[in-house]
């Protein structure tokens, strides 16, 4: 049988613009051949779905949406689906419409246990979805090892029918307040985009303080645009544009040296949609940490803003510039976290076997003494004396020896690194190639993350532990020999990659994709059905 509800999902507009207020239920006298075909099509249709076949099976194919008393839970969850786009989330993928055509049309005990199903499954879509993001990372890019903390959809939905609904949907998205930032700056620049964006590009591919003319007008007028400028009639590169192209040099990562140099200009002149897929992206790597436990305190490495943070009850009190992996395919640090267990003075810097046959092996075979600064150990451990050998007969494959350099001040991972043991061989270490921490963009090394202020880093974590962490530090460093100093208390390592990061005061830092990863992330969002507003005007 069919009635009518007197508590309704909602008004659903069906032909001629008639509004029909319509849900499906079993009455208590209901025919048990009614029983019958309502769990025979939840049966059918969920046997496509392993999680939602096994929950209806343990409930005996009762209901969760379709009856009357379900009426909290499905305006809770179609309450949620009206605002999935405030998330970046696309609306197409759960269909709330064809849910709510779905409840109009059906016509028998049939359709609503097919309706039952297509529910459950468009809200378990939602809730992987909002609590730990669309996409899988390591499918859209080989260097996010990140371990996304996936939640069991059967788990999910046993708890959700034990749950209040609006309370549990309300549960699900991150709740790092970088999260609520984001979705905030989302709707600013969406905003911006349907006014328009922020005006004419600068046509220029450098100014500079003092110069005057068009160029310098439409610089003008974009940092005001942007919010970097107070209003303005000056045609002249004068002070007050100065500190603002300083503020927005700060807030982007460039050298705020107050000059519209050609990166300054070329950051500048980048529309609010492609701040808007940065916002976006950001969301979804967020999603995909939700979960995580950071650490009371932690350490915070985002490769494209180049530093190194350590956070300890949500304050940053120690920062490094770094170095990180350069762009190339085998050499870009991994996203992933990890602990940092201890860290080695004076170390060995051991090689790594990929290096030494790309590397050392070709100039080993134009000059056997080449790379003298390193030791040549065969398979016994046994110092290797290189005029002895005829590194032409050996391939990448076949080279059988290992290279490493010992303790000192010109060692490649300088004087000391600091361990979190991974899969990936990446740690972070200080280095004796100190210019490189003066470029704007850092991305040098072979993976690893070298630091700026590798005795300050290390002060900073052994002072947790010490009285005094210098001088504790330093007795182990005037050793001149390798040594291992404990963390007492793990301190988790996330290196990240986060292109758009909110700041303390409210405000979005934005910074270059250094390897392309977001560019990755947003083409399959966008094939999963994330768009942008089209900029009117």
């Amino acid at each position: 049988m069919i009635t009518a509800l007197t508590r309704p999902l909602s008004l659903i507009p069906v032909r001629a613009g008639i509004l029909v207020v319509l849900l499906l239920s079993l009455t208590p006298e209901a025919a048990p051949a009614q029983v019958t075909a309502f769990k025979q099509a939840v049966a059918e249709s969920a046997s496509r779905n392993d999680p939602v076949s096994a929950f209806y099976r343990s409930r005996d194919y009762q209901p969760i949406w379709t009856r009357a008393e379900d009426a909290a839970r499905r305006n809770a969850f179609f309450k949620a689906l009206a605002s999935v786009s405030a998330h970046g989330l696309p609306p197409s993928r759960y269909d709330a419409e064809g849910l709510r055509a779905a409840f109009a049309e059906a016509r028998s005990e049939r359709d609503r246990g097919r309706l039952e199903v297509l529910m459950t499954e468009a809200f378990l879509a939602y809730a992987q979805d909002v609590r730990t993001g669309i996409l899988d990372p390591r499918r859209v890019d080989a260097g996010i090892v990140r371990e996304v903390p996936r939640h069991d959809p059967l788990a999910t939905l046993d708890a959700f029918s034990r749950s209040a609904p609006a309370a549990f949907l309300k549960s699900l998205p991150p709740k790092a307040p970088q999260y609520v930032q984001l979705m905030k700056a989302k709707l600013d620049i969406e905003a911006v985009i349907a006014k328009g964006g922020w005006g004419t590009r600068v046509r220029a591919k450098s100014l500079k303080p003092g110069e005057n003319g068009a160029a310098v007008v439409e610089l003008r007028d974009r940092l005001i645009a942007m919010g970097y400028l107070s209003r303005s009639a000056t045609q002249s590169y004068d002070g007050a544009i100065q500190k603002a192209v300083q503020f927005f040099q700060i807030e982007n990562g460039l050298t705020p040296d107050g000059i519209a140099g050609e990166a300054t200009i070329t950051e500048i002149n980048r529309g609010p949609e492609d701040r808007l897929k940065s916002i976006l992206v950001a969301m979804e790597r967020l999603r995909w940490m939700n979960g995580l436990a950071l650490g009371q305190r932690h350490i915070w490495v985002n490769l494209p803003d180049f530093t190194a943070k350590i956070v300890d009850d949500g304050k940053v009190t120690f920062e490094t510039v770094t170095v990180v992996g350069m762009n190339q395919s085998d050499r870009r640090s991994p996203e992933f976290s990890d602990e940092m267990e201890f860290m080695v003075i004076n170390p060995t810097w051991n090689v790594p076997r990929s290096i030494a046959v790309k590397e050392y092996l070709p100039m080993l075979k134009k000059n056997p003494n080449a790379a003298g600064h390193l030791k040549l150990v065969d398979s016994r451990g046994r110092v290797v004396n290189r005029g002895a050998v005829d590194f032409s007969q050996y391939t990448e494959r076949t080279f059988p020896f290992s290279m490493s350099q010992p303790p000192s001040d010109g060692n490649a991972l300088g004087l000391v690194k600091f361990m979190f043991p991974n899969p990936y061989n990446i740690y972070l270490h200080d280095t004796p190639s100190k210019s490189l921490f003066q470029r704007e963009v850092r991305a040098f090394s072979h993976g690893c993350i070298r630091l700026g202020k590798p005795f300050d880093f290390a002060y900073a974590l052994l002072a947790k532990q010490s009285a005094d962490p210098v001088g504790e530090f330093k007795r182990h460093l005037d050793t001149r020999r390798e040594s291992v100093l404990p963390l007492e208390e793990f301190v988790p390592v996330h290196i990240v990659y986060f292109t758009a990061w909110p700041t303390a005061k409210g405000r979005i830092d934005y910074r270059r994709d250094v390897y392309g990863r977001d560019g990755r992330i947003f083409e399959a969002l966008e094939q999963a059905g994330v768009s942008l507003p089209a900029v009117q005007g």
